[in-house]
């Protein structure tokens, strides 16, 4: 659907396909895009652009890109830079409990045999900000013995097999073809089967456009040869992404020089973003 259609005609297809989600939930099977026929709208994206061009960005040619990101753990330091910019720059509600990104705390003190992990989830971190529309790490620690103590960024990990594409019933959510995983918000009817699925915990329903989002590397960015938002403003480089079809790419030598490891490895999605500096307490 093209963008300049009327909203009473996005909203009548929308509970069409619901309907159609909803039949199929309920017969106890979650469907694919196959089930419902609308595979080539999948298709149509994922294949090769015509004329050596893709959307967003009329001259880009996604089949010379494959997209990597790195994150080291080693240099992160809680600065939160990286989540104020990514909400700036691609509209993230301005709550304290959606995100395209955003930053978990590891805490390993003397004496305890399991980690403690502060995130935007936890309610100290959201009083130590001042409001209930961000978050930030509170200094609670500062009279506990500390033995060892991290930063791990989190986002979307555009996995080379996404579970999200597999059970997305009307096609919204696919993979381009340089390996981003984004959703079509003009197809989404919000079922939050994706949600649901994503095992990184990645997504979250944006209850306003009732719709799923989740980060997107800023693709809007990257076509254009530009960093992600929050690779751009991280002041240690504790985030890095690049081409990894380009040997020479920030990415492929951080793969390359590094013993990079990925969430959740045993889930089968292939992740493409690669940790370095994390314990086996982080999934």
């Amino acid at each position: 659907m093209k963008k300049e259609d009327s909203k009473p005609t996005l909203e009548a297809r929308r509970a069409f396909l619901a309907k159609l989600g909803g039949a199929a939930s309920c017969a106890g099977v979650v469907v694919g895009a196959a089930t419902l026929g609308v595979v080539p709208a999948i298709a149509a994206k994922t294949g090769a652009p015509p004329d050596a061009g893709s959307f967003p960005t009329k001259d880009y040619d996604w089949t010379k890109h494959q997209w990597g990101f790195g994150v080291d753990a080693t240099k992160c330091i809680g600065c939160l830079r990286c989540v104020e910019a990514c909400k700036n720059e691609n509209e993230v509600p301005r709550n304290a409990h959606q995100f395209r990104t955003w930053v978990e705390r590891y805490v390993h003190l003397e004496g305890e045999e399991a980690v403690r992990i502060d995130s935007q989830q936890d309610p100290v971190n959201i009083q130590a900000s001042g409001s209930e529309k961000e978050f930030r790490f509170a200094n609670r620690y500062k009279d506990a013995k500390v033995d060892k103590a991290f930063f791990v960024p989190k986002l979307c990990n555009h996995c080379a097999h996404p579970a999200c594409v597999q059970v997305c019933p009307v096609g919204a959510t696919y993979k381009t073809e340089d390996g981003v995983v984004l959703i079509d918000h003009d197809y989404c009817i919000g079922c939050r089967y994706c949600v649901q699925a994503c095992p990184y915990g990645a997504r979250y329903f944006n209850e306003e456009k009732g719709v799923s989002d989740k980060c997107t590397w800023c693709y809007h960015r990257i076509t254009k040869g530009l960093q992600p938002a929050c690779v751009e403003v991280c002041p240690v480089g504790a985030r890095i992404f690049g081409d990894q079809k380009d040997k020479q790419s920030p990415i492929s030598l951080f793969i390359r020089n590094n013993r990079v490891q990925v969430l959740r490895p045993e889930s089968g999605n292939a992740p493409n973003v690669f940790y370095v500096g994390i314990d086996k307490e982080v999934n």
